[in-house]
């Protein structure tokens, strides 16, 4: 089981370091000069590279992201060419935000996406399965931006259930959950379509398979075969894509950030895109895609705990 880990890790890092370059790559072939938006057009050209020296912008890019790398491990994302705050605080500012539409939103298709995939196993071609599996999958057919629209159209424009935009007042923690209720629905809807079908799928062929029979012939009571023998294999693909399925997740948060107006990792990245504020950009990116493998490695060390089969394949 070390040595297990201690693969995933060093993997982890690679997966990290690669991402970290191909980005810095791909925002630096996006045209235009963020230079030229701080400063404006009258700037002179003597400012221009003082400025272009002071942020670091002045060197050749392999020897720019040679030195971001090395401050990135020294725990130095670096500063906001607008503000000059630390890149790092500004993440850490908008990070909890995110972290709680995430959350939220796939927790409540967790619990409604697995309890409906062993459902809809247990009580195969049933009518009951059948439109299970018709709303599983129209969940997963629909955009998640196009939930979130009319999310907010009808249940807070038509129905005025629930606040529009915004993320409610700091400290107010009842506030901010109850504004947080159509963003973690948006998010988390096409989540539960996935769930549920991803469970039904490997609950039918675990049901199947040899000591689920063996179990019967003893006669154990359904439900402990159920719960206890099937359940407990059938969920390993489940935590696989739970631990994909977060950083996703943020991923889609961009959009329902700007539909609901929530601050946020994805509003952050937004807004500094669009200003070509490259050093926030590539901070956010990098904590995003941290995040991301720090969940995919959990999700595979809970694999490895659950599965002994899986730490015998190395």
């Amino acid at each position: 089981m070390l040595f297990y880990v201690a693969q995933r890790l060093a993997l982890a890092v690679l997966i990290v370091a690669v991402a970290l370059a191909i980005m810095f790559g791909m925002i630096h072939i996006v045209p235009g000069d963020p230079v030229s938006i701080v400063l404006g057009p009258r700037a002179t050209p003597e400012l221009i590279a003082e400025f272009r020296q002071r942020m670091g912008m002045d060197k050749p890019l392999p020897v720019q992201f040679l030195l971001f790398f090395l401050n990135v491990l020294k725990g130095d994302l670096g500063r906001d060419v607008f503000s000059g705050y630390l890149v790092l605080d500004l993440v850490l500012q908008q990070l909890p935000h995110s972290a709680a539409l995430a959350g939220l939103g796939l927790g409540w298709a967790v619990a409604l996406g697995i309890p409906l995939g062993c459902f809809s196993a247990i009580k195969r071609n049933s009518w009951l399965d059948r439109v299970t599996g018709v709303l599983s999958v129209s969940a997963i057919a629909i955009p998640t931006f196009v939930v979130a629209l009319y999310a907010l159209l009808v249940f807070a424009v038509w129905l005025r259930w629930f606040p529009a935009i915004g993320a409610g007042h700091s400290g107010q923690i009842g506030e901010q959950l109850w504004y947080l209720v159509l963003p973690a629905f948006s998010i988390g809807l096409g989540w539960v379509g996935f769930l549920a079908r991803l469970v039904r799928a490997s609950m039918l062929e675990t049901l199947s398979e040899n000591h689920v029979r063996t179990a019967r012939a003893f006669g154990l009571p359904e439900r402990w075969i159920t719960y206890r023998y099937a359940l407990r294999i059938a969920i390993l693909p489940t935590v696989t894509l739970l631990g994909i399925g977060f950083g996703r997740v943020i991923s889609a948060a961009v959009f329902i950030e700007i539909v609901f107006a929530r601050p946020g990792m994805g509003k952050l990245v937004y807004d500094s895109v669009v200003t070509q504020n490259y050093p926030v950009v590539l901070g956010a990116m990098f904590v995003a895609t941290g995040i991301f493998v720090l969940f995919t490695l959990a999700a595979d060390l809970v694999n490895a705990m659950l599965d002994p089969r899986v730490r015998e394949k190395l």
